[in-house]
This record gives C-alpha cells, structure tokens and sequence, in this order.
C-alpha cells in the first residue's frame, strides 16, 4: 500500500472514531486483510447502531401507545373532577343561599318576638285598664264581646305568625346542616378525583420525558449510523485502490457460488423501509438461520484472507475468490480454517454459531466487489 493511501486510511479511522464515539481496536494499514477487517468493523458497528435505531424505535412505539391510553385515562379523571366540583360549587351556593335565608328568618323572628312580648307585657302591666276601656267603651254586650274576640285574634295571630317563623328557622338550619353534611362528603370526592388526575398527569409527563429521551438516543443512533456508513464507504474505496491489479481474474461469476448453509433466509441484503418509522435502513448481507454447530461452507474457491474474531461479527472467515470479489461468513461458534488457506467450494470453513452482535445461531454472509458491497443473491443458484 502506498504512504498516502496509508496515511488516508489512518486519517479515516481517526475519524470515525471521533464522530461515532465508538473505540476502533488500533490496526495497521499494511495489507488488504487489514482494510477487510477495518471495512467489516465499520459494517458492523453501522449494523449495530441501525439495530439499536431500530430497537429504540419499537420501544417509542410502545410509549407512545402507553401516553395515548394514559391520556385516555387523563380525560376521564378529568371529566370526573369537574363533574364532582360543579356539585360542590353548587352544593356551596345553596349554603351560602341558606344562610342568607336563615338571617332573614332570624331577623324576622327576632322582630316578630319583640313585637309579642312587648304586647303581652303591655297586656300584664295595663291588663285591667284595658279591659274597663274596652268594657265601658263598648254600646253592648255584643259589642263588648265582639271587642275582646278582636283582641284575641291579634294575639292569636302574633303567636302563629312567631310559630311559623320559628318552623321555618328550623327547616333552614335543617337544610344547612344537611348541605354541610353533603359538602363535606362532596369535597371528599372532589379531593380524591383532583389527586388521581393529578397522579395520571404525573404519569403522563414521566412516559414524555422518556420519549423524549428515547428520541434523542434515537436521532444519535441515526447519525452514528450515517457516519459509520460514510466511513465504510471511504474505507471501501481504498481496498477498491488496493486490489486494483492485484487480483486474478475471478472464475465466480453470478450464479456461480453455493449457499454456506441451507436454512431460512431472516433478513435479506441492502435498503429496506423500516416498519415504524418509514425510513430507510441498509443491512450489508444475508443472514441465514441455522442451528448450533451447523457445517458453514465455502460458496467457492478462493484463498482465505482472515480467519478469526472481528467486532460484531464474532468469529468471521472472508475468502478472496480472485477478480476483486471476496465473501464473508460471520457470527461463528468455531472456525476450520486458517489464513493463507485455499478452499474448494462446499468445504467446511466453519461452524454455525451466535458470536459477536447476534441473537441467535445464523452465517451472516457478505459479497464484496472491489471491496463493495453486492447482493449475495445474485451470486447463489
């Protein structure tokens, strides 16, 4: 490799660490082996913040699904306090009402009472004189008697007119107790619905601070991602630098490579529009299922070019087929073989497994021209 593209490369890799924030193992540029494992960590770390992406992605979903249904619940507690506070508002006004009313009674049987005893009191203290004015100011007996039941009338009259006053005290100060006893209960109610309200929108606001933090780690996945891939693209132009005249005329053309393994196909190759969010998301190859210690093949001849541990994809085997095309098998549990090693198509390079960034035992397998990635597809029958 020449002095600037060693010096480019190095200058690339420092850059991708300080942008994405992520540690890069510290390599040496001096063979293509070299810019493979470079470009396949790049790959891989693009790969892992688009699966984190992907993964914060699902769980705002499901935030946002628990803020619809608080905010649901926000609504009904809502309703529910206002409901039982507009009785308690009018629970309140008809105190207030009956209090007026009841010093207006007060203050009419206060009247009423005075006026009585005071002519009662006028009765006892002139009782006799009254009764000989009215006894000799009257023409006739019938006339006497006509006075004195006049004068009992009036009495009479005081007496029922201070009993209904007195009734109707009572029934106020009755009605006031019983909208106390209600009120008291009212703002019970009003207190235990302004207190679970409350509570929800505390809840509300915890699950919206969480989405928000959920975004922000969403949107760093996303630029670490475009800044991984950015940075695997200039890494794949320096191997395309490299393997220029240095390769053999390759015999693999399209179709011409066997499946590593046989099993279901979980994720095809390159741009996809993801589910939730409708944007578009690259995974750099195909990975096929399999079980632990399946028997992973070569997909043709060709010479190992690494065999051993590369960050996120575990335990990797790539193989240069010759004319600048190179495949990849990762996620291993054992390799069978070794660098400088040449393979025949179907030998057993490895063994299925789940190590690196994996959920499960798959080959993640990789086609590469002039160090670019292709779809592995058009090369399998």
């Amino acid at each position: 490799m020449s002095l600037r593209n060693r010096n480019r490369l190095g200058s690339l890799l420092l850059a991708a660490v300080l942008v994405t924030g992520l540690w890069l193992p510290p390599v040496s540029a001096e063979s293509k082996e070299d810019l493979e494992n470079e470009l396949a960590a790049l790959q891989q770390r693009a790969y892992e913040a688009q699966q984190r992406a992907e993964k914060v992605s699902l769980e705002m979903e499901n935030v946002a699904a628990e803020i619809q249904v608080i905010d649901d619940e926000v609504a009904v507690a809502s309703e529910d306090y206002r409901r039982v506070k507009g009785l308690l508002d009018i629970t309140e006004e008809n105190i207030e009402a009956a209090e007026e009313d009841l010093e207006i009674k007060t203050e009419q049987l206060k009247q009423r009472v005075a006026a009585l005893k005071k002519r009662v009191r006028d009765i006892y203290m002139h009782g006799q004189i009254s009764y000989i004015d009215v006894l000799f100011g009257a023409k006739d007996f019938h006339d006497l008697s006509t006075r004195m039941d006049l004068w009992k009338k009036i009495i009479r009259q005081d007496y029922e007119l201070v009993k209904a006053i007195v009734a109707e005290r009572a029934a106020v100060l009755e009605l006031k107790e019983q909208l106390e006893v209600e009120q008291k209960h009212q703002k019970m109610l009003t207190d235990v619905a302004e207190r679970r309200e409350s509570s929800i929108l505390e809840r509300r606001d915890r699950k919206q601070v969480m989405m928000a933090q959920l975004e922000s780690e969403r949107e760093a996945a996303d630029r670490m991602y475009e800044e991984s891939l950015a940075a695997s693209h200039e890494v794949e132009t320096l191997i395309k630098q490299m393997l220029r005249g240095e390769s053999s005329p390759s015999a693999v053309g399209p179709g011409g490579m066997s499946w590593p393994l046989i099993g279901e196909i979980t994720s095809q190759y390159g741009w996809r529009v993801h589910p939730i969010w409708g944007d578009s998301r690259y995974h750099s190859g195909m990975d096929i299922a399999g079980d632990y210690g399946d028997e992973i093949h070569a997909a043709a001849p060709g010479e190992v070019i690494h065999a051993g541990w590369i960050s996120g994809y575990g335990y990797t085997v790539i193989i240069d087929h010759g004319g600048s095309l190179t495949s990849l098998y990762g996620h291993n549990e054992a390799l069978n073989v070794g660098v400088g090693q040449r393979v025949d198509r179907g030998d057993v390079i490895a063994y299925c497994g789940s190590t690196g960034n994996s959920t499960g035992p798959h080959c993640h397998f990789e086609v590469r021209i002039d160090g670019e990635l292709t779809d592995p597809e058009e090369y399998l029958p």
